[in-house]
């Protein structure tokens, strides 16, 4: 008769998995001697062999009592119906490890490739890491809330991105992120985006028209930028200030409809 310890290391297993199986009724767990200890037999020791080789097989514990009393034909049917769904969790392990894989892409994993080549063409001409993680959001929510808009703001923005001044105001933005609202150099800086905003406010973008923003995605992206950087939320709050003077003074340059609701990410401002 063996001890409960005997027979664990008999099974190579712990005193804590054979409580656990007397726990789940896989193995019955006998009365205890005179002396207060429990004692098991050789077919207990047999028993916990062959429970211990199924499980560590991947047989699920609910499972293991069943195949324990099956007959033959039974038992090569059931590991025949354990092995399939062993398959079935294999493949889709496998495909979430591609997925984890794709994550060391970052943006590749829920972005077009076209967006994504937009997002390294901003890194290519030395636009900040975390400039890039901001419009990558706001793809992510263009995709989500208004994907008829993605193939337009592509083109626009791979435009934006060729034209030298665009670029240099792009960069001055980001150079803005860390500056303090009251910081001396936003004031030129908020000209040049004004000046830019004239300049191209007759230039395409029907996108969301004068319909404004039916998606909602405009009004979340711009929440975002605003949260990440107090500079950029006195930049943006500067230009829509003078974009509506414009548009309720008729001595003052117009901004088309257009325009006026293109989404942020075809724009120099950081919006």
């Amino acid at each position: 008769m063996l001890t409960i310890g005997q027979l664990a290391a008999t099974a190579g297993v712990t005193v804590r998995t054979v409580r656990h199986y007397h726990h789940v009724g896989l193995l019955p767990e006998p009365r205890r001697d005179a002396s207060g200890y429990r004692r098991y037999s050789a077919q207990a020791a047999v028993d916990l062999i062959r429970i211990r080789t199924l499980a560590d097989a991947g047989v699920p514990l609910a499972r293991i009592d069943a195949l324990l009393h099956a007959r033959p034909a039974e038992f090569a049917e059931a590991i025949d119906d354990i092995d399939a769904e062993l398959r079935r969790k294999i493949d889709q392990l496998d495909e979430n490890r591609r997925r984890i894989a794709e994550l060391a892409h970052g943006e590749r994993l829920v972005l077009l490739p076209e967006v994504v080549a937009v997002l390294d063409r901003m890194r290519e001409v030395g636009i900040s890491e975390r400039r890039v993680r901001l419009e990558r959001d706001a793809w992510i929510l263009m995709q989500a809330l208004d994907p008829q808009l993605v193939p337009q703001r592509i083109g626009e923005k791979s435009a934006a991105l060729g034209d030298p001044e665009t670029r240099r105001l792009l960069l001055a933005c980001d150079r803005a992120v860390d500056w303090e609202p009251d910081d001396p150099r936003l004031g030129p800086l908020i000209d040049d985006l004004d000046a830019w905003e004239i300049e191209h406010a007759q230039e395409g973008g029907g996108g969301g028209g004068s319909e404004g923003d039916p998606a909602g995605y405009l009004t979340l992206v711009s929440s975002r930028i605003r949260e990440s950087s107090p500079a950029w939320r006195r930049i943006i709050d500067a230009l829509a200030h003078r974009a509506e003077q414009r548009r309720s003074s008729p001595s003052r340059p117009s901004l088309s409809p257009s325009s006026r609701s293109r989404p942020s990410l075809s724009r120099a401002a950081p919006r």
